[in-house]
């Protein structure tokens, strides 16, 4: 080809350079962010939820969940006589830590209705218990099963942690024993066979009062009057 011929030719592209660029890779996704969400979010819906006097237990009861719990029980009840609403909610716990939240509904004024949604187990059922008033969602499910602990340390402490659990084992069994009234003696059967009830089993068997009513719809402008 003659010099003449490639000096013809128009030069290539700039926006098509060659040899070709490899390709960029693509930045990583922004994670999506709700729309006023912040690092303390979360305790401002807790505060919200306590103006409103409702108080969320969900997850792993332990004791450090538990003094959290009974602080905010206590501060409600001091705060005024009015009732509380306790969501329970996918609730398990440690034994001695029911029993410490069990100690303080024991001890409140202002009424208490606990709601319990999704799964309740083992010890958690104490404190559903200890409620003055019992409700379930209708997907709510309760597992009646032997509390789990460990103990450590030498033989004489072993033998002392093992005559302290069985005394609290004893005390939430009798509690729900005179909840449900039925024998102690039925109920400790059924925890260790880890009978599970529905809801309309749980209130057959004395658990909980009934299923937990829709609260009524707010009215707005698009709602027509009740006399209309």
């Amino acid at each position: 080809m003659s010099s003449q011929m490639c000096d013809s030719i128009p030069p290539w592209p700039p926006e098509y350079p060659w040899p070709p660029s490899p390709p960029t890779p693509p930045r990583p996704a922004t994670p999506a962010r709700i729309a006023g969400q912040s690092p303390d979010w979360s305790a401002r819906l807790s505060e919200r939820l306590l103006d409103q006097r409702i108080v969320v237990a969900n997850g792993r009861l332990d004791e450090e969940a538990a003094t959290r719990l009974c602080a905010q029980l206590m501060t409600l009840d001091a705060e005024a006589s009015q009732p509380i609403r306790l969501e329970v909610q996918s609730l398990d716990a440690e034994l001695s830590a029911a029993l410490t939240v069990m100690g303080v509904l024991d001890v409140l004024r202002a009424p208490v209705s606990a709601y319990a949604s999704v799964r309740v187990t083992g010890p958690a059922l104490g404190v559903l218990a200890a409620a003055d008033h019992r409700y379930a969602y209708r997907i709510a499910l309760f597992t009646l099963y032997e509390p789990r602990m460990r103990a450590e340390g030498t033989m004489n402490d072993l033998l002392l942690q093992e005559e302290q659990i069985q005394r609290m084992r004893a005390d939430l069994l009798s509690r729900i024993a005179e909840l449900t009234r039925r024998p102690v003696r039925e109920v400790q059967s059924d925890f260790e066979r880890q009978r599970m009830l529905d809801v309309d089993q749980a209130i057959e068997y004395g658990l909980i009062e009934g299923i937990a009513e829709p609260r009524r719809p707010m009215r707005t402008g698009l709602q027509p009057w009740d006399d209309e």
